[in-house]
């Protein structure tokens, strides 16, 4: 098991360490506007800037960041597989989800599965750089919301992921094939970009209308296209 060399030595422009960052996001205007926003901080080093999870394994390993910037929605390995092989593999890394995915959903999944941050895309340039030196100093960010149904939970139940529902009933795959299913993908399209059988995706869809208690794949269709466009 390999783990991430944190370089010390790198010198800013006020003669300090910078902080390595790596953006890992499929939408180029995206990735071009963080990009910019990071490279303002005197304090903090864009290293690489990739689209897929196999392009951001490769650029773990040739070049060591300190924090990956990742959003969720990636092609093929989705951003979830992504984040559990990455802190696998290397430990040390730090990792802040960026994503427009719901955050009562992602965010709890996302810290479980290994991230110390989770902020949403419509938040302004200053929020992400508050959450990324959030991250890159030890702690964990998330919103005041977040935070408090996290607390609540634990109080509560004693665990995070005790008495779920709704879309958060399901585990991480299935949460992959609803989220696909409500972008309008079809069944062979989900299949292709989730490296699936179309079997193993009617499976899912089955495991999918029983935990949510529907009826028909088109029940399963409609509710995952309004949960989709956050009119849930």
């Amino acid at each position: 098991m390999s783990s991430i060399n944190h370089v010390a030595g790198r010198a800013s422009r006020a003669g300090e360490a910078k902080h390595t960052v790596m953006i890992v996001d499929d939408h180029p205007l995206v990735c071009k506007g963080l990009a910019e926003l990071i490279r303002e901080e005197p304090d903090l080093e864009v290293t690489a800037v990739v689209g897929t999870a196999a392009d951001a394994m490769a650029a773990l390993g040739r070049t060591c960041p300190d924090l990956m910037l990742l959003d969720l929605s990636l092609p093929g390995v989705g951003g979830l597989d992504l984040l559990k092989n990455a802190r696998t593999q290397y430990p040390g890394l730090q990792v802040l989800v960026l994503s427009m995915h719901e955050e009562s959903v992602f965010a709890e999944r996302s810290l479980r599965a290994g991230a110390q941050g989770y902020i949403m895309k419509q938040e302004p340039g200053e929020k992400v750089i508050e959450a990324i030196r959030c991250v890159l100093s030890g702690n964990i960010y998330a919103s005041p919301d977040q935070l408090t149904r996290l607390l609540r939970k634990i109080a509560a139940n004693g665990e995070v992921n005790h008495g779920a529902c709704g879309p958060e009933s399901l585990a991480d795959r299935e949460l992959q094939v609803f989220t696909l299913i409500g972008e309008g993908c079809a069944a062979r399209e989900i299949a292709k970009r989730l490296n699936l059988s179309p079997k193993t995706v009617q499976t899912y869809r089955e495991h999918i209308k029983a935990k949510l208690g529907l009826n028909s794949a088109t029940e399963l269709t409609r509710y995952a296209v309004l949960w989709y466009k956050g009119d849930h």
